[in-house]
């Protein structure tokens, strides 16, 4: 479970591509879902057509979660069309203050269209969470991670908050694996001061396990619902 409590009521998932963003946007969705809150989910995925939150729409609506999807989003025109999306989520939240909004914001793109709504973002109040793996092309060590990271930054004009460590291998993925990411974690929290609110893992067996060897760890389990391209 992630720490709920810990998060405001605007939540930007960032990170490079392949991170598995997404993945961590939808379960923390369903998460939230699952405890009772009032919440949205907005694709600003919008420069990898592949992974994004449009594909769990179905699993999303079912547990209660309202979907913001750009118009053309999972068709083959290929426009970052945002249209009136968040516009819509800044409305539900003034009309109700406990409405969560989560962004599955997706690189520099997603940052750069995120920024027009910086002033509403800073004054509702956000927490914005970096997501990175040890186990992706241009994120394997934790000074690129962090390069990655001051880049979304600085494309959004917004700041994280605090981590989330998804490294994993896929359904090949081992608890050893995840156990030789957490020096990773270290790493990433010394260089950016950023609190680690997770480490994310499909296993809830392999979460007993490691939090009974790391317990000041939270080893959080998450559905793997992206899909598959083989």
């Amino acid at each position: 479970m992630f720490c709920l409590q810990e998060l405001k009521n605007n939540i930007i998932i960032c990170g490079h591509f392949g991170c598995g963003k997404t993945n961590v946007a939808v379960g923390l969705a369903l998460d939230m879902a699952r405890a009772g809150r009032r919440l949205g989910i907005v694709d600003l995925d919008i420069v990898n057509p592949y992974f994004r939150t449009a594909d769990s729409v179905p699993e999303l609506e079912r547990a209660g979660v309202d979907c913001f999807i750009p118009q053309f989003a999972n068709t083959n025109v290929d426009i970052p069309s945002l249209g009136g999306e968040i516009s819509a989520v800044f409305a539900r939240q003034t009309d109700d203050p406990f409405y969560t909004a989560i962004f599955d914001v997706g690189g520099d793109n997603g940052a750069i269209a995120l920024r027009r709504y910086r002033p509403e973002l800073e004054k509702r109040g956000y927490s914005m969470l970096f997501v990175a793996s040890m186990y992706r092309p241009l994120t394997e060590t934790a000074e690129d991670a962090v390069a990655g990271l001051r880049e979304i930054e600085a494309c959004s004009g917004l700041h994280a908050t605090a981590f989330i460590n998804n490294s994993n291998i896929g359904r090949e993925t081992s608890a050893d694996d995840i156990a030789a990411s957490l020096t990773y974690t270290d790493k990433i929290c010394e260089l950016t001061s950023l609190p680690c609110l997770a480490v994310t893992l499909h296993n809830a067996s392999y979460a007993k396990q490691l939090h009974s060897k790391y317990p000041e760890y939270n080893f959080t389990v998450i559905s793997d619902s992206t899909k598959k391209l083989f």
